[in-house]
């Protein structure tokens, strides 16, 4: 197997309305803002999600972020509205946990608060779908949720994925309580 860290990823994904960019320094301050906005709706899912962190904090998230990013060991994008003059950052997505040798990638999400119900975390990710699988040959991509996250489970499925298992007690919430989790599968089609 090729060296992850000698992988092409592109820092750059276009759709119609957004630009999925790599993280980079300089970020926190844009990001640090989504994220106090949709707080609220973060907690209950996100365990980094309990406080609102300084500016500081997520700078220092996002250049993490980053050197994760060089290295090929998580694959982050923040997400952005397309339109120059009106350019914001609208979230977050990636490709997490993944396992290169099978080709295997998890899809995470967030938005912010303000740009909900527009289709553009269903955009976000079949761009990044379509990027993973030309670009990276993935075989399998799974989104994973808490079953009680209906916001997440309407994405995934939106965006063509089946719904493969629900993992009974499979990890713990933010209140440290037992929840299942829905694993949601989407396959590169075969040749032939």
């Amino acid at each position: 197997m090729t060296d992850p860290v000698l992988i092409e990823v592109p820092e750059k994904i276009e759709t119609e309305r957004l630009v999925l960019l790599a993280p980079r320094a300089g970020v926190g301050p844009a990001l640090n803002e989504a994220v106090i906005e949709t707080l609220d709706q973060l907690r209950p899912w996100m365990p980094w999600a309990q406080h609102a962190p300084s500016v500081d904090e997520t700078e220092g998230v996002v250049r993490r972020q980053w050197a994760a990013f060089i290295l090929r060991e998580d694959l982050p994008f923040q997400i952005y509205s397309r339109e120059p003059q009106r350019r914001r950052l609208l979230g977050a997505t990636g490709l997490h946990r993944f396992d290169w040798a099978a080709r295997r990638f998890e899809i995470g999400y967030w938005l912010r608060r303000s740009s909900e119900g527009q289709g553009l975390m269903s955009e976000a990710v079949n761009g990044l779908v379509a990027m993973a699988f030309t670009q990276l040959r993935a075989r399998r991509l799974e989104i994973r949720c808490d079953e009680r996250n209906a916001r997440s489970r309407a994405v995934a499925e939106r965006c063509g994925f089946q719904l493969e298992s629900v993992m009974q007690d499979q990890a713990v919430d933010v209140a440290g309580e037992p929840r299942n989790t829905c694993v949601y599968v989407k396959r590169a089609l075969k040749p032939g």
